[in-house]
């Protein structure tokens, strides 16, 4: 990996490897003493990148495919199918009247046993990052893989969690269907109106349609003490901006990788999550993140609040390993009694 330049800050960049032609013309490169975690890889072949054809574990990211592989070991092994007891994870259509009646997807994990009996469960509301989508966190983030290995090992509550999609214009991934060409994305919004930080109208169709629709067709929880928000990068930033509005909806906050930009009052946005009360609320951003200046931000404002709360920063940069780490740590504090 390099270190590049971004407009946000640092990031790092995948260093390309030359491969050499072995016998029967196999082309190889070999690589020792690889530790434990999630990898990616592709080919370039005669300048046009192409992915492995004997390996059919293949993850996106938005219109980018990659190969996939898992070096076991106690980092990973959360990473692998959990070996019974697995949950469902489903792709769900609901109406949108906060983005003008349209019908949005998003995906739903479920646990192992749902639906066998009346009981009614938690709900974790899980958000992407700006450059993702509602696929992100099954594919990159491992969240049923991890969620099923902590609930078989008792190590978090089982619970409902829901991966929106945050796009003002994608009614679904782009893999699935064109974004919206009339429709802005964050992107195109600028960071100085709160807009940016509603995410269009996707905070108001939050609270207006994806938490109605949930707990009208799922056994659920529903009050505050069954819900829980959390989001990396400017998934982090759509947390901060629901909770800022309607703190009376979640008592169980996890922000990855995100703080306030220097736009927000951090005070302004943290004393309405104060003054409703919440269960918990749980930080993770390490040093060498783009985003740590903002989480700084936001720990200050805890701070000159006396709010109570939780800080994980034994985490690497604004990549998925890092985001796969907080949920890891995020998960088994949630709705425990």
């Amino acid at each position: 990996m390099k270190e590049i330049d971004t407009p946000l800050g640092k990031a790092l960049e995948p260093v390309p490897v030359e491969m050499t032609e072995g016998e029967n013309g196999i082309w190889e490169y070999k690589v020792e003493n690889v530790s434990p975690d999630f990898y990616t890889y592709t080919f370039t072949v005669d300048g046009l990148k192409m992915l492995d054809p004997n390996n059919l574990q293949i993850v996106r990211d938005g219109l980018d495919f990659f190969n996939l592989f898992i070096v076991p070991g106690e980092k990973s092994n959360i990473y692998l199918e959990a070996p019974e007891k697995k949950g469902m994870l489903s792709k769900v259509w609901y109406p949108s009247p906060a983005f003008g009646n349209v019908e949005r997807r998003m995906f739903v994990y479920t646990p192992y046993g749902y639906g066998e009996s009346n009981k009614k469960y938690p709900v974790l509301y899980l958000h992407h990052g700006g450059g993702g989508d509602e696929n992100e966190w099954s594919m990159w983030g491992r969240i049923c893989q991890i969620m099923d290995n902590l609930i078989a090992q008792r190590k978090a509550e089982p619970m409902i969690i829901v991966m929106p999609n945050i796009h003002s214009n994608q009614l679904a991934s782009r893999d699935v269907m064109k974004p919206v060409a009339e429709a802005k994305s964050i992107f195109d919004i600028g960071m100085d109106s709160d807009e940016f930080y509603s995410g269009g109208p996707y905070v108001k169709s939050l609270v207006e349609d994806i938490i109605p629709y949930v707990e009208s067709h799922y056994n659920v929880i529903q009050k505050k003490s069954g819900r829980a928000i959390g989001g990396l990068s400017m998934g982090g930033v759509i947390t901060l901006y629901a909770t800022a509005n309607y703190p009376d909806l979640f008592d169980y906050v996890g922000v990855f990788s995100m703080g306030f930009t220097p736009q927000r009052d951090a005070i302004a946005d943290l004393t309405p999550v104060k003054e409703a009360g919440y269960k918990l609320y749980w930080v993770g951003c390490g040093e060498s993140d783009m985003a740590y200046g903002n989480a700084e931000r936001l720990l200050k404002g805890l701070n000159d609040l006396n709010m109570k709360y939780t800080y994980y920063d034994q985490l690497g940069g604004h990549i998925w390993d890092t985001w796969r780490i907080c949920i890891r740590e995020f998960a088994p504090l949630l709705f425990s009694k």
